[in-house]
């Protein structure tokens, strides 16, 4: 919040079910992340008053962007035309709970299982190509 971090990532990991039903020590580590970051922030950081909703989104997208040296190429530069549009459009007072079963990720692991949580992804474009449409992924 200070500005000492710089990027929120959320290592999306995300396994089978079935590879995750292993013994601790023999499962791969990882769980879903992408799909709860940005409503985990806007829950977490935005509601409370902890950072803007503007510094959030730089922190998810452009701002990791920059320090991966990706924001001169597909990533976190301006929207304009000739450029890749990689983009979400988002309800960010939208009210949802995390339901696990009926997440798009193929892994059904995560610590946000019940949660109430703030803003939900409707919409996403990868390089201009619709990959979430009204929430559910395309395939």
């Amino acid at each position: 919040v200070d500005g000492t971090i710089d990027a929120i990532a959320t290592d999306h990991a995300p396994h089978a079910p079935e590879t995750k039903e292993l013994p601790f020590e023999e499962a791969p580590p990882g769980m879903l992340g992408v799909e709860t970051a940005l409503a985990v922030a806007i829950t977490r950081l935005v509601e409370p008053g902890l950072m803007s909703l503007q510094d959030v989104l730089g922190a998810l997208s452009w701002r990791p962007a920059r320090i991966a040296g990706l924001d001169g190429q597909a990533h976190g530069g301006p929207i304009e035309p000739g450029r890749p549009a990689n983009l979400c459009v988002f309800a960010p007072k939208e009210k949802w709970v995390v339901d696990a079963a009926r997440m798009s990720s193929k892994s059904r692991n995560t610590p946000f299982e019940g949660w109430e949580l703030t803003g939900r992804n409707h919409h996403t474009l990868l390089r201009g190509e619709p990959v979430v449409v009204d929430g559910e992924p395309r395939r």
